[in-house]
């Protein structure tokens, strides 16, 4: 495959297309990611997202990776929904750690309607602040994805998590079309659609090829694309995990970046595990956007200011809001 072919958006990929991708030599790989990275994005810049949970454990769903599934066992102490003024002032030092996207999760199967009101509060709030706002709240009706919007919410982040061949051995709960179709009612809405996976839950290359093939496939790509390496949890089925090859996961970074050219691939959890050269290979194989700060909802993830003196070290830079807004 050449850079030029990896610059074009398309949506009609097909597993093998997207295998033969994976496999190719893994410099030539990073070379075509690279080169087609530079067509849409400055080299040299990372959007920096903070993620708050403003409801923690006792979901329903069984998702096996999860710990704040109620049905399992990890130590976790369930929290009612955070009233605004603490979502506020998350918000705010957020702000002034350099973040430029604010991002809330729920740990809901989905929203009661009863709910809407008050994180609509906190969509509009933590905008009046100057950041972008992203939600992840469960499977969305058109109604609520509609008020969502209503209330200015930039992102919807609703992941695939895997292939829909490998799903049916993560989550039993909700199907893959419950997936899609709460990312076809955010996208009607308005709404920009964030929606990746989860890697290194067991799944084979053909089912990282798969995950990104839907992604890509979607009538409109995701403008964020966050690729999870699992945090293996004590309590969950898979907190025996076997680790996925590193090479592995910068290739599925690659990849992403290929097949969704325009899109910010936001290197998510996992990085607390991952050492500076792996993470520095996964800017050069295209990510351009990472989670930051100390928490992702219950897991840890590397500190702030760990964070900035490795992205000084590489030269790159945090991207402004306005930047992000404009690009978009």
């Amino acid at each position: 495959m050449s850079s030029q072919e990896g610059s074009v958006v398309r949506h009609d990929w097909t597993r093998e297309h997207v295998l033969a991708l994976f496999n190719q030599p893994f410099n030539d790989l990073l070379f075509d990611a690279q080169v087609t990275h530079r067509r849409y994005f400055d080299p040299n810049q990372v959007q920096l997202s903070t993620l708050l949970s403003i409801k923690t454990g006792a979901c329903p769903e069984d998702c096996k990776y999860c710990p704040q599934s109620a049905r399992y066992d990890t130590g976790l102490e369930k929290e009612k929904l955070l009233k605004v003024e603490q979502v506020i002032e998350a918000a705010k030092i957020a702000k002034a750690s350099g973040s430029s996207r604010f991002c809330m999760g729920a740990a809901w199967r989905s929203p009661h309607d009863r709910d809407i009101p008050a994180v609509a509060e906190m969509i509009r709030e933590v905008k009046a602040l100057g950041l972008e706002t992203c939600m992840t709240l469960g499977m969305l009706s058109e109604g609520q994805s509609e008020k969502l919007a209503d209330a200015g919410l930039d992102y919807y982040n609703h992941n695939l998590d895997t292939s829909k061949e490998f799903y049916g051995e993560v989550i039993t709960t909700r199907t893959y079309q419950d997936r899609l179709n709460t990312l076809a009612n955010v996208r009607n809405s308005g709404m920009k659609v964030c929606a990746g996976g989860i890697v290194g839950m067991g799944e084979e290359q053909k089912d990282r090829a798969g995950l990104l093939m839907e992604l890509a496939n979607l009538p409109v790509h995701p403008e964020s694309v966050p690729i999870n390496m699992l945090v293996r949890v004590a309590g969950t089925p898979m907190a025996n995990e076997e680790d996925l090859d590193p090479f592995e996961f910068i290739r599925t970074i690659a990849v992403a970046r290929l097949m969704m050219p325009k899109s910010y691939v936001r290197l998510s959890a996992g990085r607390e595990e991952m050492n500076e050269q792996m993470q520095a290979m996964a800017f050069m194989a295209g990510a351009n956007s990472i989670f930051y700060c100390e928490k992702l909802l219950t897991t840890a993830n590397p500190k702030a200011n760990t964070d900035m003196q490795l992205l000084g070290r590489l030269g790159i830079k945090p991207e402004e809001y306005q930047a992000v807004k404009d690009s978009q």
